[in-house]
């Protein structure tokens, strides 16, 4: 298949890809929005029932003090009793039902200070009937009923059931189009995805009758290409022979530039006096064995440390003017060698012995990359 086929084959099964893709987000989204629907019905079918629930706890409270107003016996008390305990329960329900909603925090704390104002009423009516005061019990009755607490109940509670049904019969025509769009999608893109695979189909089948006529051109061509290769190969072959002789040319300098290394690490080895190889920031890169069997220090303690640590000048290098800091670092950055200025170094034990510091820039073209110091001693350690 050429390269043209192959892009469209690969676009159509691409755009096929994607609209599956777009299918399963619309009715993943919409089954998702379903199931949100459906907790959301479940939590109104809940509030309605809670709504009912205080309603009637409401209208069960009231009847329940107002016969303990007239009878005034332990039973009547209890019922009394447990319908506030039910009408608060209900109440708390509802409460934590309606909490993620502020349009009906306000009803809800309304409907929650009459429930508290039937709690001080229900324990003052016990408090007066135990006293012996019916006529306070019936004082606190009448301007119970004077305050129309129950029908402000009755109209609060049918307030926010009106709401809720209003809230259900709009989420029920959002199912209704929910369900009508991925009805809509899912068909749709089958039937885009059936008409792309007769695309494909089609590009399938015109592709192999051009793969056939190619056939015949393609023996024809391949006899010409013998000819080229074996022409190509023995171009091939005096390439092969030139590059093998370049890199034995490569090995031998390789192998001389070693040896010289090896021969220059020699050189320094043999040294009797202390070699020290720096970097610009003075720190110690590499030494030799002098500097071992003089000190005492192993190279791995002293590889990467500063050369102050363990070298210190007794005297000030010539040509350097006073109250200029660092000699060593003034002579590494104006790039000048330092000879013959007496020094200390500390060896192991702590013990300085006395050397004549020799210090040579290292240049990379006109830059100071780092220092070559030399320590003579000058008297053998006791």
């Amino acid at each position: 298949m050429n390269d043209k086929i192959i892009r469209r084959l690969v676009a159509l099964f691409v755009v096929i890809a994607a609209v599956l893709v777009v299918v399963a987000i619309v009715a993943v989204r919409n089954i998702n929005r379903a199931v949100a629907g459906s907790d959301w019905v479940n939590q109104t079918n809940a509030v309605l029932l809670e709504l009912g629930g205080v309603r009637a706890g409401f209208f069960a409270s009231d009847a329940a003090l107002r016969t303990l107003a007239m009878t005034g016996n332990e039973q009547d008390e209890a019922a009394c009793r447990e319908a506030q305990a039910n009408l608060e329960e209900s109440l708390e329900v509802l409460k934590a039902l309606t909490r993620s909603d502020p349009g009906q925090a306000a009803p809800v704390a309304r409907l929650e200070l009459l429930a508290s104002g039937r709690g001080t009423l229900t324990r003052g009516v016990l408090a007066a009937r135990k006293a012996g005061q019916n006529e306070t019990v019936r004082t606190l009755l009448a301007a119970d009923t004077a305050a129309g607490v129950v029908a402000e109940v009755r109209r609060v509670t049918e307030k926010l059931k009106l709401e809720q049904m209003a809230l259900l019969a709009i989420r029920d025509s959002e199912a209704y189009r929910q369900a009508q769009t991925t009805r809509w999608t899912v068909w749709t893109g089958v039937a885009l995805n059936f008409l792309l695979l007769g695309v494909t189909a089609w590009l399938v089948s015109d592709d192999i009758a051009a793969r056939r006529r190619a056939a015949a051109v393609m023996r024809e061509a391949n006899e010409q290409l013998d000819a080229k290769v074996k022409e190509r190969t023995a171009e091939l072959a005096a390439a092969n022979e030139s590059l093998q002789a370049e890199n034995l040319q490569q090995r031998w300098g390789a192998q001389a530039l070693e040896h010289q290394l090896r021969y220059n690490e020699l050189i320094v080895n043999s040294i009797s006096d202390l070699v020290f190889v720096l970097t610009k920031a003075q720190n110690i890169t590499r030494i030799n064995p002098a500097v071992g069997h003089t000190t005492g220090w192993e190279s791995t303690q002293l590889i990467n440390r500063p050369l102050a640590e363990f070298v210190r000048l007794t005297e000030v290098p010539r040509h350097t003017p006073p109250g200029t800091g660092d000699p060593l670092a003034r002579a590494l950055k104006e790039g000048r060698d330092l000879r013959e200025v007496a020094a200390v170094i500390t060896d192991r034990e702590k013990r300085e012995i006395p050397v004549r510091f020799t210090l040579f820039p290292l240049r990379d073209g006109n830059k100071v990359v780092g220092a070559v110091v030399v320590l003579r001693v000058e008297s053998p350690v006791s």
